[in-house]
């Protein structure tokens, strides 16, 4: 029986492949937009991969417990990645994170479009890559940026400023 769940679970998601540094809440959001997909809420995902309402806190950065293997296991049956790939869009067990502001390098964002795990850790003051200070919103209209999982279009959501765009409103740090 359960493993007929799982084939029709199979048939019905599409497949996401995650970016290199991702983070969960941005490979999330994507993840659930997907066509195919179209969960609305992260608890519909969490529902099917048995975990209920703990996706939203991993959304937003609240790893308080730190996710367990065996809830790793679950959602990489779902969205059909081996855990350790999972295990990579999370902080380093022990690593402090930042719930906000959620914050943003966009001459990283314009070479890979994705919000970085490494830019919410509390230790990271700027992008090493770059040598530029994190952005915590938009430089041109200042609203804060949402968490990650709510990222749809690359821009900002009051003003439509792209994300690398805004990376020439950096300073060096």
């Amino acid at each position: 029986m359960e493993e007929n769940i799982d084939e029709k679970r199979q048939i019905w998601l599409t497949r996401v492949e995650p970016f290199d540094g991702e983070s969960i809440s941005h490979f999330l959001g994507r993840f659930r937009r997907e066509k195919g997909n179209k969960f609305s809420a992260p608890s519909g995902l969490g529902d099917v991969a048995g975990l209920g309402v703990v996706l939203a806190r991993w959304e937003k950065f609240y790893f308080n417990p730190f996710p367990t293997h065996q809830e790793l296991d679950a959602l990489a049956t779902v969205v059909e990645l081996d855990a350790e790939r999972l295990r990579q869009m999370l902080p380093p067990e022990g690593v402090g994170m930042k719930h906000s502001p959620i914050r943003l390098c966009g001459a990283c964002y314009a070479q890979s479009v994705c919000h970085k795990i490494e830019w919410q850790f509390k230790k990271t003051v700027g992008c090493d890559r770059h040598q530029l200070r994190l952005l915590s919103k938009c430089p041109v209209c200042e609203k804060p940026f949402p968490i990650p999982a709510l990222w749809m279009d690359g821009q900002c959501q009051r003003c439509f400023t792209s994300f690398a765009e805004m990376a020439e409103y950096q300073k060096p740090y």
